[in-house]
């Protein structure tokens, strides 16, 4: 009895389990690792991948996927960016653009996220177009919107930077606390978001329908769930995280270009796959997908900390995949 206990809490927890280990293990090879800044480094990272990672849960989570997750991190990034730059910079997106209040970028930016999720949920839920070819569409429209927003006069595709210090501060660099208890912004933004998203996982009927459709679609429209309407919402919602994500990225980094998000949507995607978000719908946990968003940022940070090839690090990031989708097919097949 108590080695199935055992075998069911290392079942249970085995994602956490595989966080502590490798935290554990590269600081082992190298105590400096185990740090303030390098903690806080590695949330700072973690945060605009995990509001990511968050979105693309909702679409997971409803047995579909988002391919276009990452392009619409650049165009939001681009979008805010390019109206909060300094009056003083040298070479600027608009010339004749005032300075705007601050949230009106930032308003823009993740409105046109969830326009695109919104476009997203309606090719899915009212023409039925599988959600790997519409998203995937999306992604390269959103490409070539960015492209072209990103190519007009004066800036002629050059990167977008001077941006305000009341953006990059509030947003991506500042934070609370002195010296070495400080807790950024960036950190807590993402915190916040991924509380709402837990809410609405588990508290609201939005919640619970999105497991339904994601566990057996027909017998959630049996059950009188108006899938269309859900799945636009879960489309447009996943689509305003990406926005704010790109926000969020143009903030930290302090600039943005076109090329900004490309291939986020991977990344996302296999945080939540070894956080427990099931490919075949209907599973997932919010603090399975921050811990799965953790792991990789953690193989990223602490073994380039250590001197690690970053070719090694995509090895290791391959096979951990390859690991969490397996026992994710097992399960799925017990349970069938």
């Amino acid at each position: 009895m108590n080695t199935l206990k055992v075998r069911n809490f290392a079942s249970e927890n085995a994602i956490y389990m595989v966080l502590v280990a490798l935290i554990l293990g590269i600081t082992l090879y190298d105590p400096a690792f185990f740090s303030v800044q390098s903690l806080r480094d590695v949330l700072i990272q973690s945060s605009t991948r995990a509001i990511i990672a968050l979105g693309v849960a909702f679409v997971l989570i409803t047995g579909g996927t988002d391919l276009s997750a990452g392009r619409i991190v650049g165009l939001s990034a681009v979008i805010s960016a390019s109206m909060l730059q300094r009056s003083d910079y040298s070479n600027p997106f608009f010339p004749d653009l005032p300075e705007l209040n601050f949230f009106i970028p930032v308003i823009l930016a993740v409105l046109a996220g969830l326009i695109f999720g919104l476009i997203n949920g309606v090719i899915v839920a009212k023409f039925n177009v599988p959600p790997f070819i519409a998203t995937l569409g999306t992604m390269v429209v959103v490409l070539g919107v960015n492209s072209l927003y990103f190519d007009i006069e004066p800036n002629n595709s050059q990167p977008i930077g001077g941006l305000r210090p009341d953006f990059t501060k509030n947003l991506g660099t500042g934070f609370i606390g002195a010296g070495n208890f400080t807790i950024p912004y960036i950190v807590l933004i993402a915190i916040a978001v991924a509380f709402v998203v837990w809410v609405i996982f588990n508290k609201t009927r939005l919640g619970k329908n999105m497991y339904a459709i994601g566990g057996n679609i027909q017998a959630a429209r049996v059950s009188g769930i108006n899938v269309a309407r859900n799945l636009i919402i879960i489309y447009a919602i996943a689509g305003s995280l990406y926005g704010l994500a790109g926000v969020l990225e143009a903030a930290r980094t302090g600039g943005a270009t076109n090329s900004y998000g490309n291939m986020y949507e991977l990344d996302a995607i296999a945080a939540c796959v070894v956080g427990g978000v099931s490919t075949t719908g209907g599973i997932g946990t919010v603090p399975g997908v921050m811990a799965g968003v953790l792991i990789f940022t953690v193989i990223n940070y602490g073994l380039t900390f250590i001197g690690v090839s970053p070719y090694w690090q995509l090895i290791i990031k391959g096979l951990i995949i390859v690991v969490a989708v397996a026992f994710d097919m097992r399960k799925y097949a017990a349970k069938k």
